[in-house]
């Protein structure tokens, strides 16, 4: 037990992925929080430890098979995430907001918070539609070159500007932003409970808003703790090696 709660919250997850169930349970941020460990986390949020570590080692016990997202190759990584998470994304987002304006156009006199949701979710999808754009366009490009071609001979300079440490802040930066927004989602919508005088739209809309924010944490604990990281060390290799 000393072993686990010591590990960080990122290092828990990216060696079994299953484990983040455990921490959407307790609402503990193991993407741009990950970097604190279980026993600090749970301090943090006045979480028991004692049944977040029984729920995890009851998903070491089950040893389940999942992809491990830590030995994949950093363009192989970039292209699951486009393909599983950059799609859900875009997928999802005209769904929500259809969802959104038939509640708020049913229930917002009497459930004001909704407006403020609606507008929270409008802003976050915006910053990912852009987040994405980047990634697609510029980042993941990026990181594919120095990972393929980025040892050979005079294949590029990158000696004198920052090929991936400028875009991986931004990218950073967007994401706290996220992580800011729909944490704020989460607690106006009282974790995602309807109310009592829900309709069958209302009660999607907000498990449909659950499922989102449960797949842009994983999206962003992909990245923050493993894609960016390991993109980085590269870049610094490469440096070194055209410096020699």
């Amino acid at each position: 037990m000393n072993l686990l709660i010591s590990k960080t919250l990122s290092e828990i997850v990216t060696e079994q992925f299953q484990t983040a169930s455990v921490f959407e349970k307790y609402n503990l941020d193991y993407c741009c929080k990950g970097k604190r460990s279980l026993q600090q986390a749970c301090e943090d949020e006045n979480v028991p430890i004692n049944e977040i570590v029984e729920d995890i080692q009851n998903i070491y016990s089950q040893k389940i098979n999942v992809l491990n997202f830590n030995s994949f190759k950093l363009y192989q990584l970039s292209e699951y995430i486009i393909h599983t998470h950059h799609c859900y994304i875009k997928k999802e987002i005209p769904l929500i907001l259809s969802y959104l304006e038939k509640v708020c156009t049913k229930h917002g006199n009497r459930h004001n918070e909704l407006y403020k949701i609606s507008e929270l979710f409008v802003d976050l999808t915006n910053e990912l539609m852009h987040h994405m754009h980047n990634e697609e366009t510029i980042l993941f490009p990026r990181i594919k070159q120095l990972e393929q071609d980025g040892f050979e001979p005079n294949a590029f300079d990158i000696k004198y500007y920052q090929y991936l440490q400028l875009p991986i802040i931004d990218m950073e930066d967007d994401d706290e932003d996220a992580d800011i927004k729909i944490a704020e989602i989460r607690k106006l919508t009282n974790n995602y409970t309807p109310p009592a005088d829900s309709c069958t739209t209302f009660k999607i809309l907000y498990a449909s808003l659950q499922a989102f924010e449960t797949d842009l944490h994983q999206y962003v604990h992909l990245e923050n703790n493993i894609l960016f990281p390991k993109a980085l060390i590269l870049e610094k290799e490469i440096r070194m090696c055209n410096d020699n």
